[in-house]
């Protein structure tokens, strides 16, 4: 913790303005073709690095931190989630998490209201159409693309966190009905706000709703939360929107009621078993797929680096880092 320029690994390519400044403030290794670590490269990694910076996608389990070596004090995590690392084993061992949360707050949430509005509207399934180049379009037609509006339709979000009451901002605008079921009520306050209406019974919720958008975390007590026994719950009309983790949702059920007509459709960035999409779920035109890019802005890639840096440099000064990770968090 001494040395002048710490020794900092960073897994995946940042943003130019990141890398940089990481590269001015300390010993920074880069990965410039952006090529996912392995898991004998992570092992590498946690052996030598002071502080490693790696991405929701590299896997930080028991196995990897048990060879870390001694110098490993910081895991500074280049995202919000945290469910790739074992917060227990990094604890047992003295190596501090951190995250970024907060700064994508907002592109998640405009992205989750465009699935909101791209799945009823049929929007992928109409502009694929026209790039196909057949010639199915004559032009207008009273009964051609139909779809179903989404105002005065109920929305529940399941997580009321940041971008769960951005999302329910947004639906409001648009003239939805929002709902909530959440691991604890929001204040009164922001309820108001938002005309919100919260069901201790996610059960109970999912039954009555129109569209049901996830924006909990991934976490043991969350894995399945959208079981198949729940998605039986809902509407055959009602839509399913993820913009959080795909292990929120079994998936195969997912495609498979949704194939059975059981399900009007679903907008999906994220999946369970990323990157492997379930093949019926990319058949399906009543399914919009995204390549998990909820969060895909410079500006928001810039300001997590920012958070990065930040946590890095105040920890190395000898302070505790604002966005430290705590297991009974998740």
């Amino acid at each position: 913790m001494t040395a002048e320029r710490p020794n900092i690994i960073v897994t995946r390519k940042l943003p130019d303005v990141v890398e940089t400044r990481l590269r001015e403030l300390f010993d920074a290794k880069l990965n410039l073709d952006d090529r996912p670590f392995t898991r004998d490269e992570l092992v590498e990694a946690v052996t030598t690095a002071t502080v490693l910076v790696p991405t929701v996608t590299d896997r930080i389990d028991r196995g990897v931190l048990s060879q870390a070596g001694p110098q490993l004090k910081l895991i500074a995590q280049f995202g919000t989630g945290v469910d790739n690392i074992d917060l227990e084993t990094a604890r047992n061992r003295s190596i501090l998490v951190t995250n970024t949360p907060g700064v994508l707050t907002e592109d998640t949430a405009d992205m989750t209201m465009a699935l909101i509005l791209a799945v009823p509207r049929r929007l992928t399934e109409g502009a694929a159409l026209l790039k196909s180049g057949t010639d199915e379009w004559q032009g207008w037609s009273p009964t051609w693309m139909l779809g179903h509006r989404i105002f005065g339709k109920r929305l529940g979000i399941v997580g009321m966190g940041r971008i769960g009451q951005a999302v329910a901002k947004r639906a409001k605008a648009f003239g939805l009905q929002i709902h909530y079921h959440n691991r604890r009520r929001v204040s009164p306050d922001i309820e108001h706000a938002l005309e919100a209406t919260y069901w201790d019974s996610l059960d109970q919720m999912l039954a009555r709703m129109d569209i049901i958008s996830v924006n909990c975390p991934h976490t043991p007590a969350t894995y399945h939360l959208l079981s198949a026994r729940r998605l039986a719950l809902m509407k055959n009309a009602a839509y399913v929107v993820n913009t959080a983790r795909g292990e929120v949702i079994d998936e195969n059920a997912l495609a498979r009621m949704i194939e059975n007509n059981e399900l009007a459709g679903a907008g999906l960035d994220v999946f369970e078993h990323e990157p492997a999409v379930n093949p019926k779920l990319l058949k399906n035109d009543k399914v919009v797929v995204l390549p998990h890019m909820g969060s895909a802005t410079l500006e928001g890639r810039v300001d997590m680096g920012e958070k990065v840096i930040i946590n890095i440099k105040t920890f190395l000064d000898g302070h505790s880092p604002p966005d430290r990770v705590h297991p009974a968090m998740f």
